[in-house]
């Protein structure tokens, strides 16, 4: 109790103690984002091969042989941490976010196979944006919807820059979490997160509607899918907690930032004109912007807005 009364009053303290749990967090992230898509393929490959062995006349042979029903669990939990190299289990003390890679120089204390930069890198991000969020927000209930807001789109960004893919087990409950949110508090805090129910539905509506009317414009035009539906989950999520009056200010950063980002990384060679570009990432940077600095970043539009 003592301690929560001082996190309270002590606004230091708090925005410390939540980066360092942002710390953690990121650790579990990254297990999300390098488990979470070869959960869902092993899913789509286990229900193919059911559908497959469905239609054969030896089914029941076939659906007790398979060996992919055989395999060790592979969840988020299971197995522990360990090398993706050599399979063998971290010590805890080569599992301290940052920290652990820093001292073993990017390398396995095992085998010695580099270790993907990528594992500090998003602990250090959430670490980062997790103190943000409590700097800016302080002792309130939005420091927590922040942090959960925040979280799920570092996850999905990572998962969308590595695989392409927007998963709907977290762009959907992103979406409904905000509705239920908007319902139960409704924009009674500092900042304008939650949104007031009507326009969270009005903003997940939209929000969806908008970037499905791009694509099929696009498509209509060239023949090309020029995004695919998890971004259109994306938006609709956001939608859902900042309201349909952000989503303009949220679409044309996002747009704005993908396109100069984009040009840098092909005039620099490093990906080329046929490689597509993920665009949730730019989507969650530019919403996460307008989560916590709405008023001073685009008050001329949130005033005309309201």
């Amino acid at each position: 109790m003592d301690l929560l009364v001082r996190l309270r009053f002590d606004h230091e303290l708090f925005t410390l103690t939540i980066g360092l749990l942002g710390l953690m967090v990121g650790s579990f992230l990254n297990v999300v984002i390098h488990r979470l898509p070869r959960i869902l393929e092993n899913g789509w490959r286990r229900e193919c091969t059911e559908l497959c062995a469905s239609d054969t006349e030896d089914h029941q042979t076939h659906s007790t042989d398979r060996p992919d029903l055989a395999t060790p669990a592979y969840n988020l939990l299971t197995p522990g941490s360990h090398c993706p190299s050599c399979s063998t289990p971290l010590r805890w003390r080569d599992n301290i976010p940052v920290l652990s890679w820093l001292l073993l120089k990017g390398r396995c204390a095992s085998c010695g196979k580099k270790i993907s930069a990528q594992y500090p890198l998003v602990e250090s991000i959430t670490c980062l944006v997790s103190a943000t969020v409590a700097a800016k927000c302080g002792f309130s209930l939005e420091t927590i919807f922040g942090l959960v807001i925040s979280w799920y789109l570092i996850a999905m960004s990572g998962i969308d820059l590595n695989t392409q893919l927007l998963p709907d087990n977290l762009t959907l409950p992103l979406l409904w979490a905000g509705l239920v949110a908007s319902a139960v508090v409704g924009h009674g805090g500092v900042l304008p997160f939650p949104a007031t129910l009507p326009d969270a539905v009005m903003g997940a509506v939209t929000g969806y509607l908008v970037l499905w009317s791009v694509y099929q414009l696009f498509k209509l035009a060239t023949g090309k899918e020029g995004m695919g539906y998890g971004d259109f989950k994306l938006l609709a999520a956001l939608g859902a907690w900042l309201g349909w009056q952000l989503l303009l200010p949220v679409l044309l950063f996002a747009a704005a930032s993908g396109a100069v980002i984009g040009s840098a990384l092909l005039l620099a060679k490093r990906q080329g004109r046929e490689i597509p570009i993920p665009f949730g990432p730019y989507l969650a940077f530019a919403g996460w912007l307008a989560m916590l600095w709405t008023p001073e970043l685009i008050s001329p539009w949130w005033a005309f807005a309201q």
